[in-house]
């Protein structure tokens, strides 16, 4: 396939039928509408073919896109800030994206089965992403912007056990302990029922809400302190167990195939398609532990996989051919000129079938096909040969 051609079908490529999209003042208008069918058969297959680990993280990522859109994001802490946001829940030890959703609007309507009527957008969320996943066991970490009372409480409830920073003016986060001073390197916690409220005080104060830890420490190696130092459980659970999302990031910049010149559509469905090959990738490792297969290299295998590359099927030379080539007499000359050249050129046959590209102004007038070919070896050996593209 010529470059032309697969920008031409890249241009014409859709994803649904536009004539069926409803107005956009229609109340049930879809602003994800041109991508739906793919973000609907992504979500469900990534969750029916792994089964991840008991330490799962929530976060967002951000698809490049600096154009005109109403629901893009600016993110100053992702490395690409403009984009479209998507909020991930990922398995923390391998990054695998077990469920993800498209952030569209503050206006947008979330309203996941099962969920608390009380919750807020930043609880349904987390709600909907790990639904799927309730009842078995799970320990959830969340950074500040979904970490709340109700959400732990509730999760809590349906088995899910959970831990992440909070914002100090949480409603419900107990005001003694955000009052309270530290010195450097001391931490403070409150326990109500199955709630640990706590407080450590490093180079700032750091809040923080768990459901799986108690108050304990334990002793690390820091770069410059000659003495022991101690740091609670939970900092360090929290520390490890948090970027599963970042370790998806990671691995998809450095082999992306998104250009910046693509509608908003059709960049995100090309990063939901490499992100579908890093999950089968980890799927890959996870079923064959052995292997020393990296990224990049499976990458190459589902891409030649997909198009199928076999060899190309040499045309036989004809009957005709082969005895007038062989044993004629032939004299080579210069192509005629033609009505839009003065000098046209061909394709010289012997190169061709070596798989070098060369053009040339001689040919043969007396064999029947009236091949370009240079003079010379290529000339001689198309004549003389019966498989004249194999070196002499």
């Amino acid at each position: 396939m010529s470059c032309n051609r697969y920008l031409l079908l890249l241009r014409m490529l859709h994803f649904v039928d536009n004539a069926l999209a409803l107005p956009r003042d229609h109340p049930d208008s879809d602003r994800l509408f041109k991508i739906r069918p793919v973000l609907d058969h992504f979500v469900d297959r990534f969750s029916e073919v792994y089964v991840p680990g008991k330490e799962l993280s929530v976060d967002e990522s951000l698809v490049l896109f600096k154009g005109r859109l109403v629901f893009r994001q600016y993110i100053s802490s992702k490395r690409a800030r403009y984009g479209i946001k998507l909020y991930m829940l990922s398995e923390s030890r391998t990054g695998y994206v077990y469920s993800f959703r498209v952030y569209t609007g503050r206006d947008s309507n979330i309203d996941p089965p099962g969920c608390p009527p009380t919750f807020g957008v930043t609880e349904k969320i987390v709600w909907d992403l790990g639904r799927r996943l309730f009842n078995k066991g799970h320990h959830l970490y969340v950074d500040n912007f979904y970490t709340g009372v109700q959400l732990f409480k509730e999760l809590f409830r349906v088995d899910t056990v959970a831990c992440g920073t909070i914002r100090s003016n949480r409603k419900g986060y107990p005001r003694e302990l955000v009052c309270k001073k530290l010195e450097r390197g001391h931490c403070c916690a409150l326990r109500n029922e199955e709630l640990l409220a706590l407080k450590f005080s490093d180079k700032r104060d750091v809040y923080m809400l768990s459901t799986i830890h108690d108050e304990s420490t334990s002793p690390v190696t820091v770069w410059g302190q000659v003495a022991e130092v101690r740091k609670p459980v939970y900092i360090l659970d929290y520390n490890k167990h948090m970027g599963g999302v970042d370790r998806v990031d990671q691995r998809l910049e450095h082999y992306t195939a998104i250009r910046k010149s693509y509608v908003w559509y059709k960049k995100l469905a090309l990063h939901l398609f490499h992100l579908a090959t890093f999950n089968a990738f980890i799927v890959f490792r996870d079923r064959s532990p052995e292997s020393k297969m990296t990224f990049v290299k499976f990458q190459e295998s589902v891409i030649e996989s997909l198009i199928v590359v076999e060899q190309a099927r040499v045309p036989r030379e004809a009957v005709v051919e082969d005895v007038a080539r062989l044993k004629d007499r032939h004299f080579a000359e210069h192509i005629p000129p033609t009505p839009k050249k003065d000098f046209p050129a061909k394709k010289c046959r012997v190169c061709f079938r070596r798989g070098i590209r060369r053009e040339t102004r001689m040919y043969c007038p007396d064999c029947p096909s009236k091949p370009g070919l240079c003079v010379g070896a290529c000339f001689k050996n198309y004549h003389t040969q019966k498989n004249f593209w194999e070196q002499p």
